[in-house]
């Protein structure tokens, strides 16, 4: 059975919110880690701010890694992990232990085979005794992360979102990351968008909520920001387009959220507007948006679409520091023997929040966040 066995670094850290670990060495400790849903750049970061935070205050630590999220859980694919495999990690994106989506209103529902999902779940976290499952994942994920918390087991969640919009904390890992690369597209477009009178749309990640188009679009300069909590009026975002040209601006540029929606779409009922998407000849909002914006204007539309780019490569040295400071607190968490936590940022203080209090709820922007009010303040148009 392969072991850690690292000496103990006593130290000190002040945190109004989380008071830390400082009773001295601890005995044996066994944890479960799994990264499920969509992959971003600071999976492997967190992880081995959990893992460097145990093992360096207990005196054995065994690690197991499920493979490829709770799949890996449901079906007893799970590796013991070392030291090595948490070395040089801290700037690799992905996850090493790979990541799937497993719906949480299927995980109720017997498998193929007949297999009861949860229970499979609960089983081989007993036969491994684990002292804990850290589990880093979004909404959904989450919500499975509640889940096995109510069945009785021993649940750390990290918030992990290149959409910020886990509610209960002020950040996701992944999110400052995945900023970058979608303000650096538009960066990109800048310069061929001043080269030509046309219109540019980029379309960034985000089917729900908005945080990601709106924090790129502010910081790449974008003139028009359309996000899925504010619906647009195309005849609103053509007035801002002609205001540009009478200005003698030779493009525009729009941060379009993959989720916008006009205002007569947010009028529909879900069960209309499903009915309405059937019919529907476009590949995304973006191109819909293209067609509408040459037939009210007659200038030439082009459109960039990042898409996966936004949650590749390395994460970014804001990433990391978070990373860093919420495996630490989880590890705390755990050498305390206090579960059922999801560990958060909060006024930049790290904070242990109930997952019962947050699980399945959304963080989502507000049309009167004081962001918004700021960037109309600068001239920026959000179609309504």
């Amino acid at each position: 059975m392969v072991r850690f066995k690292m000496g103990y670094n006593k130290g000190h850290q002040d945190c109004m919110t989380i008071q830390f670990y400082e009773k001295g060495v601890t005995t044996m400790k066994r944890i479960g880690l799994l990264t499920s849903g969509g992959d971003c750049q600071a999976l492997n970061a967190t992880m081995r701010g959990v893992v460097k935070g145990l093992s360096s205050n207990v005196s054995d630590l065994e690690v197991y890694g499920f493979m490829n999220g709770y799949k890996g859980l449901i079906y007893g694919d799970y590796r013991m992990l070392t030291s090595n495999d948490f070395s040089g990690i801290l700037t690799k994106g992905g996850t090493i232990l790979g990541t799937s989506r497993q719906p949480f209103k299927l995980m109720r529902v017997p498998d193929e085979n007949g297999l009861d999902k949860v229970e499979a779940m609960k089983q081989n976290y007993y036969k491994l005794r684990l002292d804990c499952l850290v589990i880093l994942g979004g909404n959904g994920t989450q919500k499975t992360a509640n889940l096995l918390r109510e069945e009785g087991l021993n649940i750390i969640h990290l918030p992990k979102t290149i959409d910020n919009d886990i509610y209960g904390t002020d950040m996701t890992f992944g999110f400052q990351s995945a900023v970058d690369i979608a303000t650096d597209a538009i960066d990109c477009i800048h310069t061929t968008a001043a080269s030509h009178n046309r219109v540019f749309l980029v379309e960034i990640m985000g089917h729900k909520v908005g945080w990601l188009t709106l924090h790129a679009g502010i910081a790449g300069g974008a003139d028009i920001i359309l996000i899925p909590e504010i619906p647009y009026d195309i005849d609103k975002v053509i007035e801002a387009i002609n205001r540009r040209t009478a200005a003698g601006k030779g493009f525009t540029i729009l941060a379009v959220a993959e989720g916008a929606i006009s205002k007569e779409d947010a009028k529909l009922s879900k069960k209309e507007l499903k009915e309405k998407m059937k019919d529907y000849k476009y590949p995304s909002v973006s191109y819909e948006l293209a067609d509408r914006i040459f037939e009210k204007t007659g200038v030439e539309v082009r459109i960039t679409v990042p898409g996966h780019t936004q949650r590749g490569g390395s994460p970014c040295p804001y990433d990391r520091v978070l990373s860093t400071r919420l495996g630490a607190a989880a590890a705390d968490l755990i050498m305390k023997e206090e579960y059922g936590y999801m560990v958060a940022m909060v006024n930049n203080k790290v904070k242990k929040v109930p997952l019962g209090d947050v699980a399945g709820k959304l963080k989502m922007v507000s049309p009167d966040d004081q962001l918004i009010k700021h960037a109309k303040l600068i001239g920026i148009s959000f179609g309504d």
